[in-house]
């Protein structure tokens, strides 16, 4: 069983997005920070829960037909658009993500308060950080 954690950071004035991807598996865990593409916040966190999926899948390669994910995000939009394989104005970005967790057996998502996200969290402020220092 493999825990993903994915938040996204966004600084408004910029239009910057960073994210951060945690991967906790047997006590280990992996942690991931990038750029993203995205300039508003919503986009960002699909963005990175995509990502999160792809780096996971790339991670356990074919081990992840028998895969379970335990995915963690504080997106309520995100969390609740993979339930309903639906959002109005972000259906590519919720097919995409539903297309990076197909290859896994079953996939779990829970919404969680930010403050139990933290690990992702720090992750995705630390790259955002970073991109605004470079701009």
């Amino acid at each position: 069983m493999y825990s993903l954690y994915t938040d996204a950071a966004t600084q408004p004035q910029s239009g910057l997005s960073a994210g951060g991807i945690l991967i906790v598996h047997d006590h280990q865990q992996t942690q991931l920070k990038t750029a993203l593409h995205a300039t508003t916040n919503h986009t960002a966190e699909f963005e990175i829960a995509r990502l999160g999926f792809e780096k996971l899948a790339a991670l356990v390669g074919d081990q992840a037909q028998q895969a379970t994910v335990l995915f963690y995000t504080d997106s309520q939009i995100v969390s609740d658009s993979l339930a309903k394989h639906y959002a109005k104005h972000y259906q590519k970005l919720v097919d995409d993500l539903l297309a990076a967790q197909a290859p896994f057996q079953l996939v779990l998502t829970q919404w969680v308060p930010e403050k139990q996200n933290q690990g992702a969290h720090t992750l995705a402020n630390q790259a955002l950080h970073f991109a605004e220092g470079a701009k």
